[in-house]
């Protein structure tokens, strides 16, 4: 009787174990795609430019068509809160930089999610720098020239866009402006899309973002930088200094991009879209057409990514606590 009951108990956990082993093969092939991939921001600036090439080469690896879905808007905080929301089966996915993901949780009171709660990182792929960058209007090529042309021209005041709220690029102005003795004022935007608009036209005098915002119009001399973050020049920026050069630092901490997905996505999942960036990232046309943009082009496992997001929050909250800046 007691080898009977130990037979059917062996069975019984036999049958568990297939039975939770097809549950997660299941889950592991719930991706039927299309697979939607968020961009915070409007078409046209650098984030939305940089996902529409990763796309376009991951449909290959994952065999199904990537889509870009712009969900602009909140500096990210909409594509975010979509992602939240979205079911965690891989076919919903969030390329973000570090403003969405690490600082906006820092500054805004209600964001309406949290990045380690509600989002499991899937894969990194390059960092990059913010910059400061002259519109056509001034005349000047250096930040000395810069300096000196708001001195003379605006009495020591000038209007700097920025690509959302409560950011970096703001947080910067604010120090850029306490370094040089100017009084800065931010003009927030949605997107660097817009900004950039603003400045080709002589709108506003003077912006800070990434350098994949910027590069286009930079090679093609309707901006000039004058200026970057980070401990290095940047390749594809090799005359324009760093501000630690110019004897602001502090601020060597460089972001990152990386793509997100729901909490609750299954591992197997996470791991099939993780190496589908790696392979793609590996891909010698992509690794150019990034670093052309002024990005750092590297693979980050899901790992690294999720370490990356918890130093660099980490950094930024002491730096905006010492600003004296207030949740919103």
């Amino acid at each position: 009787m007691v080898q009977f009951q130990a037979r059917r108990w062996v069975q019984r956990m036999a049958q568990t174990l297939v039975a939770g082993g097809l549950l997660a093969a299941g889950l592991a092939q719930a991706q039927t795609g299309p697979i939607k991939l968020m961009v915070g921001f409007p078409p046209g600036g650098g984030t939305d430019a940089i996902a529409r090439i990763l796309a376009d080469k991951l449909k290959d690896p994952l065999a199904v068509p990537v889509v870009v879905d712009n969900k602009a808007g909140a500096g990210g905080q909409i594509a975010a809160q979509a992602l939240k929301a979205a079911a965690p089966d891989g076919n919903t996915l969030f390329l973000s930089h570090d403003h969405t993901i690490s600082i906006l949780p820092l500054v805004v009171k209600n964001p309406g999610y949290d990045s380690a709660r509600d989002f499991v990182p899937v894969a990194g792929f390059a960092t990059f720098v913010n910059g400061l960058a002259v519109s056509g209007g001034t005349p000047a090529k250096s930040m000395a020239e810069y300096v000196a042309w708001v001195q003379k021209q605006g009495a020591g005041k000038d209007t700097v866009g920025v690509p959302a709220p409560a950011s970096v690029p703001e947080f910067l102005v604010k120090v850029i402006g306490q370094k040089y003795k100017l009084d800065l004022q931010s003009a927030p935007y949605r997107g660097s899309a817009p900004m950039m608009a603003d400045m080709l036209g002589n709108q506003i005098h003077a912006g800070v973002g990434s350098v994949p915002d910027f590069i286009e119009n930079q090679k093609a001399g309707k901006i000039r930088m004058v200026a970057v973050l980070g401990d290095k020049r940047q390749a594809a920026l090799p005359d324009v200094p760093t501000f630690a050069e110019l004897g602001l630092a502090g601020f060597e901490d460089v972001p990152y991009y990386g793509i997100f997905a729901p909490k609750g996505t299954p591992q197997a999942t996470v791991d099939k879209l993780s190496a589908a960036v790696a392979k793609v990232v590996a891909l010698p046309e992509v690794r150019d057409r990034l670093s052309a943009m002024g990005l750092t082009v590297g693979y980050m496992t899901q790992q690294q990514l999720g370490s990356r997001e918890h130093a660099y929050a980490q950094t930024w909250a002491r730096i905006i606590k010492d600003s004296g800046f207030k949740p919103q």
